[in-house]
Order: structure tokens, then sequence, then C-alpha cells
């Protein structure tokens, strides 16, 4: 530091402006002196900096990415343990349901437990639950549970010719299969004997 007439040193005050305040020029020596002044080991310096800097960056992106997949595999297992819990709740009803489409078919479905039992079903419904297997579906064994079988010459498939049992899904999730009773043709047993016989 300079030393000043008194003998203590005096503060050194540098300019880095880059524009000159009286003139609003820009200043074009500024720069120049400013890269003077840089040790020549700064260069090196800022190609390791940008290094690590991408190396930094890449770090980050990883984690988002892997914090993105986490967020989906975490949504996907919600979905997928409620619609458990659900189908959980929906097979133990089935009994019941069963229990209410006997009472119906006999004509014991009257007055109040009417009004119950419809609720009920209205219920299960919103939860997503479905009966299906109709007298007269072509015998699907992935939906049926064929419990009876025997041969007619009503049917040109094998059919159900009876729902013993309704069968019940969820979305497209088969909670329980119709059980049925199923007819073949009635040729289907003389074609197979004819085979025998050659």
């Amino acid at each position: 530091m300079p030393r000043s007439e008194n003998g203590h040193d005096e503060p050194v005050i540098r300019d880095n402006r880059k524009i000159d305040p009286e003139t609003g020029q820009v200043k074009e020596h500024a720069s120049a002196e400013q890269a003077a002044e840089q040790p020549p080991a700064a260069e090196a310096g800022s190609g390791e900096l940008a290094a690590q800097l991408a190396e930094r960056t890449a770090d980050l992106q990883r984690l988002q990415a892997e914090y993105v997949n986490y967020r989906k595999r975490v949504e996907r297992d919600r979905v997928a343990v409620k619609e458990q819990a659900v189908a959980g709740t929906l097979m133990e009803l089935l009994p019941v349901l069963d229990d209410i489409g006997r009472a119906r078919d006999h004509g014991e479905l009257t007055g109040g437990f009417a009004k119950v039992a419809e609720s009920l079903e209205a219920a299960v419904g919103k939860l997503g639950l479905t009966p299906f297997g109709q007298k007269g579906d072509p015998f699907d064994p992935t939906v049926h549970e064929a419990l009876m079988h025997s041969y007619s010459s009503d049917v040109t498939e094998p059919t159900a010719i009876e729902v013993l049992q309704p069968g019940y899904r969820m979305g497209d999730r088969v909670l329980r299969p119709a059980r049925v009773a199923v007819a073949e043709p009635e040729d289907a047993p003389a074609a197979s004997h004819d085979e025998e016989e050659n």
C-alpha cells in the first residue's frame, strides 16, 4: 500500500466500472486491464469448473428423474391398494347379494327390505361391481364355471342354458365366475363316437 506523507497506509481505489460515468462510453481498456490481472491458471480452472457444473447438472437431472419415477410408482401402488381393498370388501358382500337375488326370485323381496336391497345394489354398483351371466350366453370358460353338462338340439355351440349363480366383475377383473349349466349341440357326441369307431 502506498504511504501518505504522515507515514500511514492509504487505501488503493480501483475503478472497475465498464462504463465511464462522465462520458457514458464503454471503457475499452478496463476489460484489457482485467484480463491482464487474471492469472493464467484461471483459464484452466474455468474448464474444470465447467466440468464440475456439467457433472452436478447431470446429478440433479438424474435425481429429478428418480423422484418423478418414485412419485409415479407411489401413485400406482396407492391405486392398486385401493382397488384391492374395494375388491376385498365387494367379495365379502357377494353372499348377501346372492341372498337378495334368491329372495327376489321367490317373491319375498317386498316392503322396506326391498328398499334396503336396492340401496345396497346401487352402492356396490357405484364401487364398480357389475353382475354378468345370462341364460343363452355362449359358454366362455374364462368367465363361466360349468356345474352341469348336457346335450341339446336347441343350441349350435356350447351355451349356458341356466344360470345357477350370477358372476360378478369389477371393471375388467372377474371377482367370481358365473356358475352355469352348459348344453352342447347333440351332434357332438355322435361325431366323437364316429371318430372312435374309425
